[in-house]
């Protein structure tokens, strides 16, 4: 009995060995390089773009100037790299960009900034479109700073909230000479008498100032003006400033600017309120309101103290304006743009009632019953 166990045991192992044997041969060895597919890694990350650099600073550059520079990128990916659209601004244009790069390629991607428009720091965003799934839209930057001979800041003047009763307001004008031979300026011209213009000399022959004042008392609306000034740079012979005053308020607003009554002749009694408000710097101070019809109460209050005032107006009934008759509130003030401020009232006839008309009465015939049919 001894013997057949031992005889089992050497058997056992005699298996498990052969078994190891065979798992061994089954294992496979290193990879195989040569049997990877074309175009691939053991990765497998695809195209791949990378700038050598994403952000250029083109230092400084005369304002008309073409600003030109290369950005270059290779393909890190193990598949082809395809560019398929290059974006920027209207003054960037592009020249003949690589559009297919092989793994381990290098492209490019040549611009040309047009400067004209600009004198000051100037950021652009580049957008680059391609196939790498990973950044399909890489954004570039170029940056910079434009500079002109002759920098006149702000070339626009710009006034706002204004009423015809505002005091004179100044803005400031800087002009500089930015080129290594000094420059004079002669005394600014205004075409529109409704602004002037002062020039200050700051440092001799490089920097000025032009004060532009409004001239009061403004029109109601939009004005504009410019001012001219001569230069004895061959760069800039005239620097020309334009002036726009915007929506000039007149010096008290009414609301509602005219009365309309309803009805001729009024069914009822009717009031009616008028506001006014002062624009100006003075306070305001409105007396002695009156209207030029017969039967109209009229009472005035102050709101607010310089600043508000309401007027109340009670038309009777019965009350018509006859064809030709002009009906106004007048109201005295004490500002010099408008000593008497009127609001006209009109009146219109009341719409007739629309009757909707009587509909026909349908007549209906009943036709007579047919005689029962004989039979034969």
């Amino acid at each position: 009995m001894k013997n057949r166990l031992e005889v089992k045991a050497v058997a056992g192992l005699c298996l498990l060995a052969i078994g190891g044997l065979i798992s061994a041969v089954a294992q496979p060895g290193p990879a195989n390089s040569g049997a990877a597919a074309v175009g691939t890694n053991a990765s497998g990350v695809g195209p791949k773009i990378q700038f050598a650099t994403t952000d250029h600073d083109f230092g400084r550059a005369k304002s008309g100037e073409q600003v030109k520079y290369t950005y270059v990128f290779t393909n890190i990916g193990d598949a082809l790299l395809e560019v398929t659209g290059v974006h920027a601004c209207g003054c960037i244009t592009f020249g003949d960009y690589t559009k297919r790069v092989e793994p381990g390629q290098s492209g490019s991607i040549p611009i040309s900034f047009n400067s004209t428009a600009y004198a000051s720091p100037v950021t652009k965003a580049i957008t680059v479109n391609c196939n790498d799934k990973s950044s399909p839209a890489k954004v570039l930057t170029f940056r910079g700073t434009v500079w002109k001979s002759i920098e006149v800041n702000p070339m626009l003047v710009l006034f706002n909230n204004l009423s015809v009763e505002s005091p004179s307001t100044t803005s400031t004008v800087k002009i500089s000479n930015n080129e290594p031979e000094p420059f004079t300026v002669s005394d600014p011209e205004s075409q529109n008498k409704a602004f002037t213009a002062e020039l200050k000399q700051i440092t001799p022959g490089k920097e000025y100032e032009v004060l532009v004042s409004t001239v009061p008392p403004l029109p109601v609306g939009s004005v504009s003006g410019r001012i001219t000034l001569k230069t004895s740079s061959p760069e800039m012979r005239e620097i020309g400033i334009t002036v726009y005053a915007n929506n000039v308020q007149p010096a008290v607003t009414v609301s509602p600017s005219r009365i309309n009554l309803v009805g001729a002749p009024l069914a009822a009694d009717q009031v009616y309120s008028v506001n006014f408000v002062n624009k100006a710097a003075k306070p305001l101070v409105l007396s002695e309101p009156s209207i030029n019809a017969e039967g109209v109460e009229v009472q005035l209050s102050e709101q607010q103290h310089g600043q508000m005032y309401a007027a109340r107006l009670t038309f009777p009934k019965g009350f018509t304006i006859t064809p030709g008759q002009n009906v106004e509130l007048s109201v005295k003030s004490s500002l010099e743009s408008s000593p008497v401020i009127k609001v006209p009232v009109l009146q219109t006839m009341r719409p007739p009632a629309v009757v909707a008309p009587m509909r026909p009465a349908v007549s209906r015939t009943i036709a007579a019953p047919l005689p029962p049919a004989s039979n034969p």
